[in-house]
């Protein structure tokens, strides 16, 4: 008897699927509840479990567009099931621990005698270029890798090759997203820079404190975070968007951190910002950004911010106009911080400076507000103390 496995409803607005990769080849025995294949869907990836143990009978091909119920596999539940099952190189399995020729050969289909020189010389398979059936790599791809480093084997000079690659599911969802963020919003951009020195000193002068208190790094999206989070609730129409001719306001702050995973741009939410500590916010952005790394997050992890930070600092971007994540009004870049020369009290010093660039709807949020946040945010940030009660901790004190 042979069961079908076919695509999983995965949310309302999601009717399409793409199928990223198989996990199990043809025929090989899967055990119940074991993971046999990925799929990618607009917004994030998920698995496919085995409903039953048996033996695989592949259907759809990876790279697939499938429909909600279409038919993925079928699982032969009669099959007799071999005495010994090897061990798989897959997402959901352990990575074998044998002698590294024996790991290469398995692992990257290498011949043996190429197996046995990329475990001597000890280089990074995915350097390699193979040119052997089935994406075997052979004795000579590994030679001209030797012989030429640091450029790809088997490129011919002024070659004039091209390829093409179907687009991701989740791509040809960005790039609708973008241009109808670009072609419905009113959208403009205004820039600050933001001296970072006081900052970076709270780091170096506490991290290793904070790791050991909290167990998770402090990084500067945190403080970023926190002070967006002050700054929204003071200019709530940055925080807000539209619903049809209706602006909804928000007295929460869900913030969104666009990261860069494998397979494109997510945008993992970061849930009521505005009442985690600083040690709250690094443990969820830590864990939002495992999750985006390995192509776990679920829907839920990725839907519903009021506003969105962006750091294309981390590529060594100087200055940027981000495009708004919408339906939401509003969203921070943050850029590369830059030894610059500062006139301060009459005297040039060199300060370590970010360029912050705020694009927002201008069918919502006006001038005055949109620049009012941003002063506020590069006040808060140059200043961390604010944070702790967003005022002057002396003028909280005396409640003024």
């Amino acid at each position: 008897m042979a069961i079908e496995i076919k695509v999983p409803s995965v949310g309302e607005s999601i009717q399409e699927v793409t199928l990223a990769k198989w996990l199990r080849k043809e025929g090989e025995w899967v055990d119940r509840d074991e993971v046999i294949a990925e799929l990618e869907s607009e917004k994030a990836s998920f698995e496919v479990n085995a409903e039953q143990a048996g033996a695989v009978q592949l259907i759809a091909k990876e790279g697939d567009s499938l429909a909600i119920g279409d038919l993925i596999c079928r699982i032969d539940t009669e099959a007799k099931r071999p005495e010994t099952i090897p061990v798989q190189s897959t997402a959901n399995t352990a990575k074998s621990t044998a002698q590294p020729t024996t790991a290469v050969q398995s692992e990257h289909h290498a011949s043996p005698v190429a197996a046995a020189i990329i475990a001597e010389k000890k280089l990074d398979i995915s350097t390699l270029t193979p040119s052997g059936t089935n994406g075997k790599i052979m004795k000579q791809d590994v030679l001209d890798a030797l012989n030429h480093p640091g450029t790809q084997p088997g490129l011919t000079l002024f070659g004039r090759n091209e390829r093409t690659e179907k687009m991701s599911v989740l791509r040809k969802t960005l790039s609708r997203r973008l241009v109808e963020s670009k072609n419905t919003t009113a959208m403009l951009t205004t820039f600050n820079e933001v001296d970072m020195s006081a900052i970076m000193e709270i780091r170096t002068k506490y991290k290793d404190k904070f790791k050991e208190a909290h167990a998770v790094n402090l990084g500067f999206m945190s403080f970023f975070t926190k002070a967006c989070s002050f700054a929204l609730l003071e200019w709530p129409s940055v925080n807000a968007s539209l619903d049809g001719d209706q602006v909804k306001y928000h007295d929460y702050c869900d913030i969104s951190i666009a990261v860069s995973a494998p397979r494109g741009l997510v945008v993992p939410v970061i849930r009521n910002a505005e009442s985690l500590s600083m040690a709250g916010i690094e443990l969820q952005v830590a864990a939002v950004a495992a999750k985006a790394r390995d192509n776990k997050l679920t829907i839920e992890e990725m839907a519903g911010g009021t506003f969105t930070i962006t750091n294309g600092g981390v590529f060594g971007s100087l200055m940027s106009t981000p495009i708004i994540n919408i339906p939401q009004s509003a969203i921070l870049g943050m850029h590369k911080i830059q030894d610059r020369p500062m006139a301060i009290n009459g005297q040039v010093v060199i300060r370590p400076m970010m360029y912050l660039a705020l694009s927002y709807d201008h069918r919502i949020i006006d001038g005055r507000e949109s620049v009012g946040f941003l002063v506020r945010v590069k006040e808060l940030l140059e200043n961390p103390a604010l944070m702790l009660f967003g005022k002057d901790p002396v003028r909280s004190l005396l409640e003024l």
